[in-house]
């Protein structure tokens, strides 16, 4: 299982429908998740260390786990069928709970949790986006380069690229 790490978010017209872009913390493919409009927001909020005025529902989830002294050991993105990804939240005591993996992200930016992905998705839906400098340090923070390189990879793939070969399923 990879650990990865959050590149960044951006919004792709013409369907204006926002991409979090993933990279493994010890390799080099990218994982790239469409993500919903308010999802987005709460990831980039947290990235940008903005503290909304009220609660927000991934806020809200944190602050539940605090009130119920639980903790969240880890998001782990499982599977991917027909261009949809799915994860799991592992929570202390081996909980685990199905959510989408935007939402699970958010929740894990908040409580300082690390999000992986099953080497299975990595191999089918990891992708190598060539670096400019490959003697560039990785400090955890998405050099101009990376996300430059980023903006080109979006500028040439849709959705539709993660539907396999035969398409949508009926």
């Amino acid at each position: 299982m990879g650990e990865m790490r959050i590149v960044g978010i951006r919004v792709e017209p013409p369907q204006n429908q926002p991409v979090l872009l993933l990279r493994e913390v010890t390799g080099s493919r990218y994982l790239p998740i469409w993500i919903g409009q308010s999802e987005a927001a709460s990831i980039a909020l947290e990235q940008r260390g903005v503290e909304p005025p009220r609660p927000l529902t991934h806020d809200l989830i944190g602050h539940i786990l605090q009130a119920f002294d639980r903790s969240l050991v880890e998001v782990r993105i499982v599977d991917m069928r027909e261009g949809t990804f799915y994860a799991e939240m592992v929570f202390d005591g081996d909980v685990v709970v199905e959510a989408r993996p935007s939402d699970a992200i958010a929740v894990a930016m908040r409580a300082g949790a690390p999000i992986t992905a099953v080497d299975e998705v990595l191999d089918d839906a990891g992708l190598l986006i060539p670096e400019e400098d490959e003697s560039a340090v990785d400090d955890g923070e998405a050099s101009e380069d990376e996300v430059e390189a980023f903006r080109e990879f979006l500028d040439q793939i849709s959705p539709e690229d993660f539907l396999g070969p035969e398409g949508p399923q009926s």
